[in-house]
């Protein structure tokens, strides 16, 4: 009876399956927890005494106080702004009737497949110094000063428009669920169009909203390419004065500290968020409900003020990806300038992409980084989700735990736990160094991408009918073989579409690939960034255009196989 207990199902665990589990109980330690648990160490242990010297050595840092300082402006703001930006968004798109709605959308949907590094380098070529748009409206106002753009101002602008990706997946699921025989309720007692969305349809989205706030405000918190590309020296935020902190073996103790800060502001706004979910009584009173029908706006100022803001919006949307697309088929001179020539344009920038190695590692390096991580990680989480679907009992438990440990901490904390764990011989990896090797980047990718992988592919484990895998083992067939056999083709949809958000998700990053990267191997969102830089070369910019494209088009491409061809079957 003890042994049904512990183990819901299976037969008795072999010796291969001993070294698998043996294995990923290895990584866990070797790579979850004992990082993580070895920042603190370094912080306030360094000598092998307990002792708050970094803890003082930041309090007498201007920059690093400064740094704290602005990040915590910066995600407060971000509240606010792409709070209202979002939710404008999803209104004029899913509730307001609004003319040419569908075009709106594929604007506002840009975000989707253009985002991090390669957005704030694409509003800097629009809007830098040099940008095309600048030059325009200095053309308009000759007073118009052209180094307008960096600061907290310009963070603020770039990180508002480009924060909004969450707002038009999820809040545009949450008001379509809207019962419209509340609204039509509301609206035969008298209520006008801004009063019925004030008091009847915004508290519904009020749990959405919420926790989408709790993101932002982390977002902010941890923010990395926008502040380090645009926020200049005057508005230097927490991320990249960790990163700057890290290079210095002095100052290494700085950069676990900021970074441990970051991490416990983590934390604790997850606990609130999870805490104000169970309090909170967001539960429809409506039994039957009928779809939401748009609502047309009665008051004809207040339709042409919607209309105006929703094309304007629209425009801030899609005008640098239309002239990163434009400018990617011109040449050095004309993207240097900022002007448009038809007789400049060309498809050089794109041959010499595919045609010099040169050109082309960037891109290799990052789809080997892409393609091998997300195998990797979704091997282990495949096996990880067999075990928990095979086993019940405290070890499942705390691996199950330990595999949502990078969940809670910001990407950030993960790298600097690396970084100042395995730049030293250490025995749970054979005595060998990590830092400066391409393994400690890959390591990484598959850590970040570890929970959301877990969920996913655990989630489909879980939907299977367990009397599959009993038929097949009363035929007399092996676990191995039941599972390549029976179970993984029934879940292989999903688990691919989960390997693929993942390929798309590593290609362009910067915010941990900066911390960990090799300088002989640079990916993508590095050269990126590079190219973002006052001495950068013309040529560069425009194999960095090329790159931007390229990388809009393969997003594009994943998101309609994930998610398009599924809203059509």
């Amino acid at each position: 009876m003890k042994a049904t207990k512990i183990r819901t199902a299976g037969s008795p665990v072999n010796g291969s399956a001993f070294i698998l589990y043996g294995l990923i109980a290895w990584f866990v330690i070797t790579f979850l927890i004992y990082p993580n648990i070895n920042v603190y160490y370094e912080i306030f242990f360094s000598d092998g005494n307990f002792s708050f010297e970094a803890v003082n050595k930041l309090l007498s840092s201007d920059r690093a106080m400064r740094s704290l300082y602005n990040s915590f402006i910066l995600a407060i703001s971000l509240m606010v702004t792409v709070n209202i930006v979002g939710v404008a968004l999803v209104l004029i798109v899913d509730y307001f009737d609004i003319k040419g709605a569908k075009i709106l959308r594929l604007g506002y949907f840009t975000t989707l497949i253009y985002s991090g590094v390669v957005l704030v380098s694409g509003y800097k070529f629009v809007y830098g110094e040099s940008g095309y748009m600048t030059k325009l409206f200095a053309n308009l106002f000759p007073s118009f000063d052209t180094t307008w753009f960096h600061g907290y101002w310009a963070v603020l602008f770039v990180m508002t428009f480009a924060c909004t990706s969450n707002h038009v997946l999820f809040l545009s699921n949450a008001i379509r669920k809207i019962d419209f025989q509340t609204v039509e309720a509301a609206k035969n007692m008298g209520g006008s169009t801004f009063y019925i969305l004030w008091r009847v349809v915004l508290p519904v989205l009020k749990p959405t909203m919420f926790a989408l706030t709790i993101l932002l405000f982390l977002t902010g918190l941890a923010a990395t390419s926008a502040p380090l590309i645009l926020g200049g020296t005057e508005f230097q935020t927490i991320t990249p004065m960790i990163l700057t902190f890290s290079k210095s073996l002095a100052s290494r103790d700085l950069a676990a500290l900021l970074a441990l800060i970051l991490g416990l502001s983590t934390l604790v706004l997850l606990t609130i968020m999870i805490r104000f979910e169970k309090n909170g009584n967001f539960i429809s009173v409506s039994k039957v409900k009928s779809v939401l029908v748009k609502q047309k706006i009665n008051s004809k100022i207040g339709n042409i003020a919607v209309h105006l803001i929703a094309y304007f919006l629209f425009l801030i949307y899609i005008i640098p990806v239309l002239l990163i697309v434009i400018f990617s088929f011109t040449d050095a001179q004309s993207i240097s300038t900022a002007t448009l020539n038809i007789s400049r344009f060309t498809f050089d920038n794109y041959i010499q992409v595919f045609s010099s190695m040169a050109a082309f590692k960037p891109y290799l390096v990052s789809i080997l980084y892409a393609a091998g991580a997300s195998i990797a990680v979704v091997a282990l989480a495949l096996t990880a989700s067999r075990i928990l679907h095979k086993y019940k009992n405290k070890w499942t438990n705390f691996l199950e735990y330990s595999l949502l440990i990078p969940w809670m901490l910001p990407s950030t904390l993960i790298a600097i736990g690396l970084i100042v764990t395995y730049s030293t011989p250490k025995m749970l990896i054979g005595n060998t160094v990590l830092v400066g090797t391409v393994w400690m980047l890959f390591l990484a990718y598959v850590i970040i991408h570890i929970p959301f992988t877990l969920r996913m592919v655990k989630a489909s484990f879980f939907s299977l009918d367990n009397n599959l895998e009993d038929a097949a083992k009363n035929l007399g067939a092996k676990p191995f073989y039941t599972f390549r056999k029976v179970l993984l083709p029934i879940i292989l949809p999903s688990t691919l579409a989960v390997l693929a958000l993942n390929f798309n998700g590593i290609l362009a990053d910067y915010d941990l690939t900066v911390f960990l990267y090799h300088p002989l191997y640079q990916p993508l969102g590095i050269v990126i960034k590079n190219s973002t830089d006052a001495q950068a070369v013309a040529d560069t910019k425009a194999l960095t255009l090329v790159y931007s494209v390229i990388l809009m088009i393969i997003s594009a491409v994943i998101l309609y196989f994930v998610y398009g061809r599924k809203s059509k079957s």
